[in-house]
């Protein structure tokens, strides 16, 4: 992961929560999530931010923990969410997380926060973390496709969409598709695949 938009997100966190807060609620995302995830299954939020989607996971079946790199953003979330489960790790390593230990992976909206040669280790980890038919959601902002930075120094990397599937390996895709995300706006890839 970017140092500095870690650094970023930790320095903002409470903004940055208030914004995700004031989003519309993510209902394609979630319905999605309903339709292809475990019901009951562990689950793991790898970048959770402020913790919204861990809370939701959480409330309709999906026992979660929720990951994230930034200090700033996973105190926020643990005092927004004191009866949640919280972890800091780092992608694309996520040395704390043990291979198949998760049913169902979560990794909205971060890969774009890593550098473009990170991108292939990190889908490869997230598959890893999986168990044996578990099932990940993963989503990308679609953007330039030269990485650059926003006015707060995060990272928005420039990558083809063809590292991320060379890093899932023979997973089996369910969903492979652009669209707009209904709660930031953004044009989105969202890819779910499920691990043979």
């Amino acid at each position: 992961m970017d140092e500095q938009t870690i650094e970023a997100y930790s320095a903002g966190a409470s903004r940055y929560a208030a914004d995700w807060r004031d989003q519309p609620a993510p209902a394609d995302m979630y319905a999605l999530l309903q339709r292809y995830f475990t019901l009951g299954g562990k689950t793991a939020d790898i970048g959770c931010g402020a913790g919204r989607d861990v809370a939701w996971l959480n409330d309709h079946g999906f026992p979660t923990v929720g990951y994230d790199a930034a200090e700033g953003l996973l105190a926020q979330a643990a005092n927004d969410f004191p009866s949640l489960v919280f972890k800091r790790d780092v992608l694309p390593a996520l040395d704390s997380i043990v291979a198949e230990t998760y049913d169902n992976v979560l990794c909205e909206t971060v890969l774009m926060h890593l550098p473009p040669d990170e991108v292939t280790s990190a889908c490869a980890r997230l598959i890893d973390i999986l168990r044996p038919a578990g099932t990940l959601y993963l989503s990308w902002r679609v953007g330039e496709s030269v990485s650059a930075r926003d006015a707060a120094g995060r990272l928005y990397a420039g990558f083809d969409a063809a590292r991320v599937r060379e890093g899932l390996g023979d997973a089996q895709y369910l969903l492979d598709a652009e669209t707009v995300n209904q709660s930031s706006g953004k044009r989105v890839h969202r890819l779910i695949a499920r691990r043979r």
